[in-house]
């Protein structure tokens, strides 16, 4: 008798527009035990053309459609911010398994509802973060989270990405690659699409990548926004205390160039410094108390932002090839950062989100 052939994920996508064709379609057009059945684009006509370009079988123009198609397991949901949470929550009710993009929600509400929804059907829900699936960051996890650092005291992080003429609407001229789409000028430049500027498009990276490394959520948010005569902020400093008790300066901005992109992450614990440069691809420990520093090899160019990874992540957690790397719940804790900065730039006060430890 001929072996069992191999179970394959039926997989649909939600919003087929730029990052989807630059990055989740492609992941999962070539990952062997995933089977991309339908895409969905508001736009019937452009629906049809991704679709005959990818090769795949269905082109549809609603959501609600995609997520009825019989035998489908799972969805990556890559439509605006706007529209994630409507979307998920109606995949994850229908019992799918749930990819959805950064940033993950427009309100902490949502994001909680989506962490819960998951949780109560026991379905994946994976936000999209590439950073979180690096060699260095899985290994920069395990350090901090292992004690290696001692206790976590500071945390340093600079952000740079030039996505400033996005914002602003100036041009659609994506920033990664050479896209088969440019994206829609109001997914970046329409606050009530959009969310916000910089805070909600890319400091929603950063603000997951904390709970990821530490395992902490905010406790407490300070912070001041500039929008540079723009409708939304553009350039964002955030002062964070985490419930462990570690503070945290954030400063991101989309305002730089191709050549000079910076996310600088630095660690400060009680027994080492962790220092990552995560455009560069490179990572050094540090021992407070003298003795060599370790340099962990450099991350070759195509491994430094992997991101056909949640989309692989998606299909190998549903399978248990391995488990979910980046859960919703790195995804709630952006938007716990977000929401309590937007209130503060906007009142002038620290807000609180939680107690966080002391004399710890």
């Amino acid at each position: 008798m001929g072996a069992t052939p191999e179970r394959k994920i039926r997989c649909g996508v939600i919003g087929a527009g730029w990052w989807a064709t630059f990055a989740h379609i492609p992941a999962l057009l070539s990952h062997p035990r995933a089977e991309l059945v339908a895409l969905q684009k508001r736009d019937s006509g452009e629906a049809a053309r991704v679709a005959q370009d990818f090769d795949v079988p269905r082109a549809l123009t609603s959501a609600e459609e995609l997520i009825e198609v019989p035998g489908l397991e799972a969805v990556v949901v890559a439509s605006s911010p706007n529209m994630h949470f409507d979307q998920a929550a109606a995949a994850l009710r229908r019992g799918l398994h749930v990819l959805i993009e950064k940033p993950m929600t427009l309100t902490v509400a949502q994001a909680s509802e989506l962490v819960s929804l998951a949780e109560t059907s026991g379905r994946e829900l994976i936000v999209s973060g590439p950073w979180h699936y690096t060699r260095h960051g899985q290994e920069a996890r395990k350090l901090i989270l292992n004690g290696a650092l001692g206790k976590i005291r500071m945390i340093s992080v600079l952000m740079t990405n030039p996505v400033d003429h996005l914002i602003r609407g100036i041009s659609t001229q994506p920033t990664h690659g050479k896209p088969y789409l440019d994206p829609r000028p109001e997914t970046y430049g329409d606050p009530k699409v959009a969310g916000g500027g910089q805070i909600y498009t890319q400091v929603s990276h950063a603000a997951a990548y904390l709970t990821f490394l530490t395992g902490a959520r905010p406790a407490r948010v300070f912070a001041r926004f500039h929008r540079d005569g723009s409708a939304m902020d553009i350039y964002d400093a955030l002062t964070i205390e985490l419930d462990n008790g570690a503070i945290v300066t954030l400063a991101s901005t989309g305002v730089t160039s191709l050549e000079r992109r910076d996310y600088e992450v630095r660690v400060f614990g009680t027994k080492a410094i962790l220092l990552l440069e995560l455009w560069r691809g490179t990572m050094t420990l540090v021992p407070v108390k003298g003795g060599p520093e370790v340099n962990y090899p450099a991350l070759p160019a195509a491994e430094i932002y992997p991101e056909r990874a949640p989309a692989v992540n998606l299909v190998d957690a549903i399978l248990g090839i391995t488990p979910n790397l980046s859960p919703g719940t790195l995804g709630l804790a952006a938007m716990e950062v977000i929401e309590a900065a937007c209130q503060s730039a906007r009142s002038g006060d620290s807000i609180v989100i939680r107690e966080a430890l002391t004399g710890q």
